[in-house]
């Protein structure tokens, strides 16, 4: 009887031993699969699928694209299509006391002659050329303005001022010919205005903008009363596309010397069958700022003839043989200055 009861107790004591091993074996694998999900868990924002073998630098890519996505700005909105910071008409001022420094000062945003609005994505992008020789104080007063007068259009744009190399008889047109095919190297600028130096816009609703037209800017300014100078008048200040400019091969590149090469181009434009466009007289006012004549800009006695001759010439005679040498390009603060060697007046 007591051997019986040795028996039967050994063989609960083996039961217990077996039932408290599949218990410690269970207990390990549910320990071991809940750090394997902690492992493997993941951001609640971030969705994956973890494959048998990736890599940790496969993981730590896929992570920081994540959190690329998620730093990454939203889109700006389109600028609208008028800007609650136009002012209209202001009274210009030119203070003999001014500075490149103090309109440097004034116009932190701008970098290397270009802007961009802050808030929006502006709905043209425009280049400001401006063909310049020896107007030093017209050109800062014209960028005194003309920089806060741009940025209150909420417009992106660049300012590129082409200067006329040597000292021989200016070609305003050839000169504009050089700003656009150098403007087109840094961007693929929507749309072009061609700018002299001495004229400065006075009411901001005077967009510097293209159209689906030529579109002439100065209809008025104060030496003439604020009226067109005469009928098809198409200098100063005009704006064109790229598409536009490139239908009519641009300026014609022989007009040396004061007058001819803007009605050169308003020919261009009816050959193509274009017409001007204009703002309101009320808006499109200019302030000229007084000078003498330039020595090297004289009235260019031969312009009438060559005007006579634009609808045979304009096809060979503009942008497609502008030639010319770049001598510098300076990426100054409030503009981009192109210095170039045109050449000279060649015997027709």
């Amino acid at each position: 009887m007591a051997f019986c009861s040795v028996c039967k107790f050994l063989r609960r004591g083996k039961y217990f031993v077996l039932l408290l091993l599949v218990l410690s074996v269970l207990a390990w694998i549910a320990t071991f699969a809940g750090e394997t999900m902690k492992s493997v868990q993941v951001s609640p924002t971030t969705v994956q699928t973890v494959h048998k073998g990736e890599t940790l630098e496969g993981e730590l890519n896929s992570l920081r694209s994540v959190t690329d996505l998620q730093n990454t700005p939203a889109p700006k909105v389109k600028c609208p299509e008028e800007s609650p910071l136009l002012q209209g008409a202001l009274k210009l001022s030119f203070e003999s006391s001014l500075t490149l420094k103090d309109v440097e000062q004034e116009n932190k945003a701008v970098a290397e002659g270009q802007y961009r609005p802050p808030d929006c994505t502006a709905r043209q992008s425009v280049a400001i050329l401006i063909p310049h020789r020896n107007r030093e104080k017209h050109l800062l007063y014209l960028l005194h303005h003309l920089h806060p007068f741009l940025q209150r259009q909420q417009l992106h744009y660049s300012i590129y001022v082409i200067q006329q190399a040597g000292d021989a008889t200016f070609n305003r047109a050839k000169l504009l010919n050089v700003g656009y095919l150098e403007a087109l190297k840094d961007y693929n600028w929507e749309c072009f205005i061609f700018h002299d130096v001495d004229l400065v816009p006075e009411n901001d609703y005077n967009l510097y903008i293209c159209d689906k037209q030529p579109k002439h800017l100065v209809v008025g300014r104060n030496a003439t009363g604020y009226k067109l100078r005469y009928k098809g008048y198409f200098g100063g200040v005009t704006a064109m596309t790229k598409d536009q400019f490139h239908k009519v091969n641009g300026f014609s590149n022989i007009y040396w010397g004061w007058g001819g090469e803007d009605d050169d181009l308003r020919i261009r434009v009816e050959l193509q069958k274009m017409k001007i466009v204009r703002p309101p007289p009320d808006v499109a006012r200019y302030t000229m700022v007084f000078h003498k004549r330039d020595s090297g800009n004289e009235i260019n006695k031969d312009r009438m003839r060559l005007l006579g001759r634009t609808p045979q010439v304009w096809r060979k005679d503009g942008l497609k043989n502008c030639l010319y040498k770049t001598l510098s390009i300076e990426r100054l603060p409030l503009y981009v200055n192109v210095t170039v060697d045109i050449g000279k007046p060649q015997a027709s």
